[in-house]
């Protein structure tokens, strides 16, 4: 594709920038071993990611948002702690560690940072996210990351896959939608972003869900990039070196 007309460089955070599963199962199992539990730590980070993810996706299209994704994750927690019989287990610093310190910790693939700022001396880079505003800012912090903006659901009032949305983060950026390209790991995310008028750029993430893999590993063909990783996306950008 012609990358003339992008100027603006919308991220999904979660998953594409983030390594989340690490992250759940590194605190999971930490809660298991100090209390002489096992359990199958990989597959439950899997659970806690999945419900959570449901429990934030299409918020605001009814009503006001209830919660955000900090929320959703100690809530998910706590039904997945009562169907594995941890719950008089895992005391509230476990909880808290699980649900909230470990993901405003999670490390972003190695690869990122490197692109960064090349990337944005070509274009606005943004995250745009399903992520609540203090998640992006704290691991933006562990990570070293320079985002040139947050767009957080959080604040627009309509979580993705809701065109509304894309379209307001488009205008935050003054921008047309097809001035602004999603970057993402994630068919449902790119599509409604093309949906909505944006180009979109799949990048793959295959250890997003640890060794599971992820649940749609399959590019759509229609989006206007796919990569393997983010020194091929700056590439394909012109934002190589």
């Amino acid at each position: 594709m012609s990358t003339d007309g992008i100027r603006a460089l919308t991220f999904d955070t979660g998953g594409t920038i983030l390594d989340w599963h690490s992250g759940f199962v590194a605190a999971l199992s930490a809660s298991g071993k100090r209390h002489g539990v096992v359990r199958d730590w990989a597959q439950l980070a899997n659970e806690l990611r999945r419900r959570s993810l449901k429990a934030m996706l299409n918020q605001g299209q009814s009503a006001p948002p209830a919660y955000t994704i900090d929320g959703a994750h100690r809530s998910v927690l706590e039904a997945l702690l009562a169907e594995n019989a941890l719950t008089r287990v895992f005391t509230e610093v476990d909880r808290s560690a699980i649900a909230y310190e470990a993901p405003h910790s999670f490390k972003c693939w190695p690869d990122f940072p490197p692109v960064l700022p090349r990337l944005r001396e070509k274009f606005m880079v943004v995250s745009f996210t399903i992520l609540s505003y203090r998640l992006i800012i704290d691991t933006a912090r562990v990570n070293g990351l320079s985002w040139d903006a947050i767009f957080s659901c959080e604040g627009i009032g309509k979580y993705k896959i809701l065109p509304e949305a894309y379209r307001a983060a488009a205008q935050y950026l003054q921008l047309d939608p097809g001035e602004c390209c999603m970057v993402a790991c994630h068919n449902f995310d790119l599509d409604a972003a093309k949906a909505a008028g944006f180009k979109t750029a799949f990048v793959r993430r295959p250890d997003e869900w640890g060794s599971a893999g992820p649940p749609d590993p399959e590019p759509n063909p229609a989006h206007d990039i796919i990569v393997d990783d983010f020194p091929a996306l700056a590439a394909r950008l012109g934002a190589g070196r």
